[in-house]
């Protein structure tokens, strides 16, 4: 409400109550013309001014008017005179806190003078922020966020402006103090820093844009499938025995943020967790000594959700199979008894011959021969679980000590060989432990090398004992090497021939004279001493049973 004029006309009296009624009844009303007709204006400097909140201001009230007479500000406002003068006066307003409107008025030639003006207000916002985000965000869904602008005025100059980063979004009037905005989440917003910017805008008025931008926000997408991971365990797991287990789950995203748990009863598991893409796989080895059913679960957790696969599996004991032997290393002619066993509920197969019952041992008991030297024996153990067959083997081998043999197959008792070539003596023995084999000559104890090439001479010729000898005794076989000389028989026939070739050669050199001398009419025929062509004895063929060379 406009408040009274301070000063008094002198003499008024009563005139002065009914002029302060009639200001006040013409607050508003148009300026009177004054002396003559003539129009003079009442001016407020400054016009429609903008300051802040709690600022102060400097009114001045004027006119041309050269009777101007009670000039005064109207206003709720406390005022203060800062001076007056002819046509003049002016006032300052402190604590200014609100928009209003005040009056200037006066008087000249007796009428009424009035000039309004109207004070704006304006003040930054107290608070703005960006309501707290959700933990996370669906992928693919509409998100609202809330940007909360508390005060600020004027209002109509206020707006709210949705950043990402440095990149602006959206922007809406401040209507009021809380201003919504709708996005679509989408995989470049995970971990996007979103914030609320509050501008004030008074460049109309000739002052600046005023920004005050709240604290960011960061936003985390996340996208989980509806269906449950695969999890690869096996159905069966032997107890104290380590198995690997593994848990795959596509379409997560962000796949490298998910946690993954693995349990096998109430046993937790430490996996390695990789990702690809949008692909996640855990991997663990899972062991347990309970046997029994168990559960194995996989649960993977994204975004405050949880997918989980479960499987039953069995725990189980499989122990064997165990062979042994009486004894690994035995003499010939000893008995050896070989057994298999395994745990409750193991088929048991030796060297082909089934157990009596399941659970039970497989026995076999053999006279040991020099056939069964390195022999194998072979247990095989069957368990069912789950109407799963597993398997397991097991082999021993037997260590049979007999005495040294030469085998005659392969060491042959008769040979011919010639004179200045090269062979080998091929003998084997065999025996446990391996003997050594040697041969020497009957008398002399010349040694011939076995196995390995020599040039055979004549003294090889003869009667030789090869004789294996090792720990458990000695066996001897008797070699007959016949080593031929190189008879003279092979030249008398090659110079037999050369002779005969030679008596051809002359027997046509003396036709061929004696037909030159028939025709030249005469001719002496020379008696050449006859040539005589030495006739040389086969060499009887070699006996029969002989290796010849």
């Amino acid at each position: 409400m406009p408040s009274v004029p301070s000063g008094r006309l002198p003499g008024a009296g009563p005139t002065l109550r009914a002029l302060q009624l009639a200001i006040c009844c013409l607050l508003t009303s148009s300026v009177p013309p004054g002396a003559q007709g003539q129009v003079f204006p009442l001016q407020v400097e400054p016009q429609d001014p903008v300051l802040p909140a709690g600022g102060s201001l400097l009114v001045n009230c004027s006119t041309r008017c050269p009777q101007a007479e009670l000039l005064s500000l109207e206003t709720s406002l406390l005022k203060e005179p800062a001076g007056a003068g002819p046509g003049w006066a002016a006032f300052w307003l402190v604590n200014v806190t609100g928009d209003t409107r005040v009056l200037c008025s006066g008087f000249c030639n007796g009428s009424q003078l009035t000039g309004p003006s109207s004070i704006t207000v304006y003040r930054f916002p107290e608070r703005v922020e960006l309501a707290p985000l959700p933990a996370w965000q669906p992928l693919g869904r509409n998100l609202t966020l809330r940007c909360l602008v508390a005060g600020g005025a004027p209002r109509a100059r206020l707006s709210a402006v949705l950043l990402r980063g440095a990149e602006e979004l959206s922007r809406r009037p401040a209507e009021g103090e809380s201003v919504q905005f709708t996005v679509l989440a989408a995989r470049a917003d995970h971990g996007a820093n979103f914030s609320c910017r509050a501008e004030l805008d008074l460049r109309a008025q000739g002052l600046e844009l005023f920004r005050n931008t709240s604290a960011p926000r960061r936003l985390r997408i996340f996208a989980l499938p509806a269906g449950p991971p695969r999890l690869a365990a096996p159905r069966s797991l032997e107890a104290g025995r380590p198995w690997p287990v593994s848990c795959t789950l596509d379409g997560l995203f962000p796949a490298s943020e998910a946690r993954v748990q693995l349990a096998l009863g109430n046993q937790i598991l430490d996996p390695a967790v990789t990702s690809h893409g949008d692909r996640l796989r855990a991997t663990a080895t899972a062991h347990t000594d309970q046997e029994g059913t168990q559960e194995m679960v996989c649960s993977v957790t994204l975004g405050g959700q949880s997918r989980e696969a479960r499987r039953n599996l069995t725990v189980f004991a499989f122990l064997g199979p165990v062979l042994n032997l009486s004894d690994a290393n035995v003499t010939e002619g000893s008995t050896v008894n070989v057994t298999c066993a395994a745990g409750a509920g193991v088929q048991l197969m030796l060297d082909g011959v089934l157990a009596p019952a399941p659970g039970e041992p497989a026995r076999l008991q053999l006279a040991a021969t020099e056939r069964d030297d390195g022999r194998r024996f072979f247990c095989n153990a069957t368990l069912e679980v789950d109407g799963e067959l597993l398997q397991r083997n097991a082999t021993v081998q037997l260590r049979v000590l007999y005495g040294p043999r030469i085998d005659q197959a392969k060491c042959p008792q008769r040979l011919a060989w010639r004179e200045r070539t090269e062979h080998v003596l091929q003998c084997q023995a065999r025996g446990n432990p391996a003997p050594q084999l040697q041969c020497l000559q009957e008398g002399s104890r010349v040694e011939v090398p076995v196995g390995t090439p020599f040039l055979v001479k004549l003294h090889h010729n003869g009667t030789y004992r090869c004789k294996a000898t090792s720990l458990r005794g000695t066996h001897s076989l008797l070699v007959v090497m016949n080593v031929q000389a190189r008879s003279s028989g092979s030249v008398n026939v090659i110079m037999g021939v050369l002779a005969a070739l030679g008596a051809g050669a002359v027997t046509a050199a003396l036709i061929y004279v004696f037909g030159m001398q028939k025709r030249c009419g005469t001719y002496h025929v020379k008696q050449p001493p006859s040539p005589s062509v030495p006739l040389t004895a086969l060499q009887p063929e070699e006996p029969a049973g002989l290796q010849p060379s």
